[in-house]
């Protein structure tokens, strides 16, 4: 074990987003590869928008990425005392001080200095105010009206800002409770992180945020701030650019393997080379080679990805979480074909799970009716002397597999002098209720002798 500890703080006010999971992704990424701690902690200071749903949602993405976490998750609402502590510490040695000033009149001096070509930045007007009269009131940081914050970036280099640039930062509310620059401060000091890996949105609150560090006697820690994440116009990722929530994407049939491989991608590369494993991002990944430009979230790079895992993933594993694609299909696998070799017909086609629900339905589900187009294509009368042929070949057959079925099928071809061409077609409307599917030989094999035989007989019942 190393000494290097980071962590993972997100606020449970909604799911796991695209640019947080990133953020998680980093963290664990280095915390493995140096054998240091991951924290997760969730900041629920906001109590009026912090819900357990979403607590429940970030804890199930994290789940489904396999990011796991050696401490945690530890939650800020029950760490109040602890704020409340420190709070009155700042105030005792006169570096924090009660503001009584209004809604109203801060909106005025906001208004004003706005006017005079200012920053709509507090002015200081309870800083030496020494009464303290019966009224709401919040606690503001006395913050350093002289000199430079300055630190340095493990990803974006040298950062300084002005103290004359920020002004006192409130720090506990008028409902006593506290706010988020100063509880992360408390927070990351107090678990020993000595190196935070955020989005670069936050470097206007790591200028905040040090000299609060340096007021309560903590040690600074180091920080990286990896770049956010841009739409395709550009633009910072919303929902106008289609999902932007991780569980969205295990909805409509990404695999958690695609989801890590992008997301590490978007910001940090190594080489050319796009396709990782898992050991492989621990072993190759570091913030130096994490880059200052913005990623672009592409997602048919994405869905790339999650093609190429699912070719070249376990057929058994891919059969397992099948199952839960085809239940939301309203199919149960109860009855049928093995999972694993309905996959083996499919992972060539398929781009998503979804995509692999849709073309797996017809093993557990014969077709009730059949697609107009593909029936009156296909299902026509002259198809019933082939039907009653391909029947009777088939049910003689006694090592029922890929190659026996295959003869049988040549054994028709021979009789009729047709190519599988023409009959090909007529038995996959039969079997699927469709035009398409997986090799004609192979669904035949995966469905088995007596469920083939029962749907081709069926559609000669149709063609009654």
């Amino acid at each position: 074990m190393s000494d290097l500890r980071v962590r993972f703080a997100p606020s449970p006010t909604g799911t796991l987003h695209i640019g947080g999971a990133r953020t998680a992704l980093f963290n664990y990424l280095l915390a493995c590869k140096e054998q240091g701690t991951f924290v997760l902690r969730i900041e629920d200071t906001d109590t009026e928008r912090s819900t357990q749903q979403s607590v429940d949602a970030i804890l199930q993405a994290m789940e489904w990425l396999g990011l796991s976490y050696d401490e945690g998750p530890i939650y800020q609402s029950e760490r109040f005392e602890l704020y409340k502590t420190k709070v009155a510490q700042l105030l005792d040695a006169g570096l924090a001080y009660r503001c009584y000033c209004t809604a109203e009149e801060l909106e005025a001096k906001r208004e004003k200095a706005m006017k005079s070509g200012g920053k709509p930045r507090y002015d200081g007007t309870c800083r030496q105010r020494s009464d303290q009269p019966d009224a709401p009131f919040v606690v503001r940081f006395k913050s350093p009206q002289a000199g430079v914050v300055s630190f340095v970036d493990r990803i974006k280099g040298t950062i300084s800002v002005d103290y004359a640039e920020l002004d006192d930062l409130i720090i506990q509310r008028s409902d006593g409770t506290p706010t988020y620059n100063f509880v992360v401060v408390i927070d990351d000091a107090e678990m020993g992180i000595n190196l935070v890996i955020r989005g670069d949105d936050h470097v206007n609150n790591t200028v905040r945020q040090i000299p609060i560090y340096e007021a309560l006697g903590y040690q600074v820690p180091e920080f990286a701030h990896v770049p956010m994440i841009l739409g395709a116009d550009k633009k910072r990722l919303s929902k106008r650019h289609g999902a932007t929530s991780v569980m969205d994407y295990r909805t409509m049939g990404y695999l958690p393997e695609a989801m890590v491989n992008y997301l590490v991608r978007l910001g940090w590369s190594y080489g050319d080379q796009e396709i990782f494993s898992r050991d492989e991002l621990i072993e190759k990944f570091s913030l130096e080679n994490v880059g200052r430009a913005a990623g672009v979230f592409n997602p048919d790079k994405l869905l790339w990805l999650n093609e190429h895992y699912i070719k070249t993933g376990d057929p058994r594993r891919l059969g397992q979480l099948l199952v839960g694609y085809l239940a939301d299909l309203g199919v149960s696998t109860d009855q049928g074909p093995e999972l694993e070799a309905v996959v083996k017909t499919l992972q060539d086609r398929a781009k998503t799970m979804v995509e692999m629900a849709e073309g797996a339905a017809f093993y557990y589900r014969a077709p009730e009716t059949y697609d107009p187009k593909a029936a009156e294509k296909n299902l026509t009368d002259d198809k019933r002397p082939v039907l009653d042929l391909l029947i009777e070949e088939l049910a003689n057959v006694e090592d029922f597999c890929h190659d026996t079925i295959e003869q049988a099928f040549q054994k028709v071809m021979e009789q009729t002098g047709l190519k599988l061409g023409k009959i090909g077609p007529t038995v996959r409307v039969a079997l699927t209720g469709g035009s398409t599917s997986p090799s004609i030989y192979d669904v035949i094999a995966v469905l088995g002798q007596q469920e083939t035989l029962a749907r081709l007989r069926k559609a000669l019942t149709f063609l009654s």
